[in-house]
């Protein structure tokens, strides 16, 4: 019997995306980590919000994260 190997999951791609409940990927905003002084406090607070994928590169996520 031939068995078919297990597919690897990317390491990098699942610590930067995770699945809500719905199946929907997210993931963190960048430009949050430097130069935080000439950011005002609303942009800020807009970036710390976790961002839904787009369309277009769900599927390429997809093929990183077989499993999750």
């Amino acid at each position: 019997m031939i068995t078919v190997p297990k597919m690897k999951t990317k390491r990098a791609a699942a610590k930067r995306f995770k699945r809500t409940g719905t199946g929907k990927l997210v993931h963190r905003s960048p430009a949050q980590n430097h130069l935080a002084g000439t950011k005002n406090a609303r942009r800020q607070r807009r970036l710390d919000r976790e961002k839904t994928l787009e369309t277009g590169d769900h599927k390429i996520i997809e093929t990183l994260l077989p499993y999750k």
